[in-house]
Parts: structure tokens; sequence; C-alpha cells
């Protein structure tokens, strides 16, 4: 949104979800987020998704997940 210099209510607009929900994803808050809809909404803010699924390193452990900006 900081490079686009666009406000929250055009990227809802743009990503197709309401203002109030971008607030709450800016803020962290993920729960009410399905995957595919984070993925698209990466997608309509030109970044490229890339997933890789690798065995956790410690057993034992449940695995975890990460989200890396390139």
């Amino acid at each position: 949104m900081a490079e686009r210099e666009i406000t929250q209510t055009e990227a809802a607009k743009l990503v197709g979800v309401k203002q109030p929900n971008i607030s709450k994803l800016l803020q962290g808050q993920f729960k009410l987020v399905f995957v595919e809809k984070l993925l698209r909404m990466l997608a309509a803010f030109d970044q490229d998704v890339e997933t890789k699924i690798k065995p956790h390193r410690k057993r034992g452990e449940g695995g975890r997940i990460t989200f890396i900006r390139a």
C-alpha cells in the first residue's frame, strides 16, 4: 500500500474485501482470512507467492508456518 500510495479503502477494493478486514490484516489478525484469499490478495499487489514444504528439523515437535518477504 505504501509503495502504491493507496489507502486501506483503495486496497480493499483492489483485493475484493471490506476496509475493516484490511485494517485487521495490517494489525496481524489473520483468523478470518482463508489461505486462498490471502494468496489472491498478495497476487493483486503484484507479488509472486511460492510455497515450500519441508520436514521439520526437530522430531517430536510440531511443524511451523513462516512467512518470509523476499
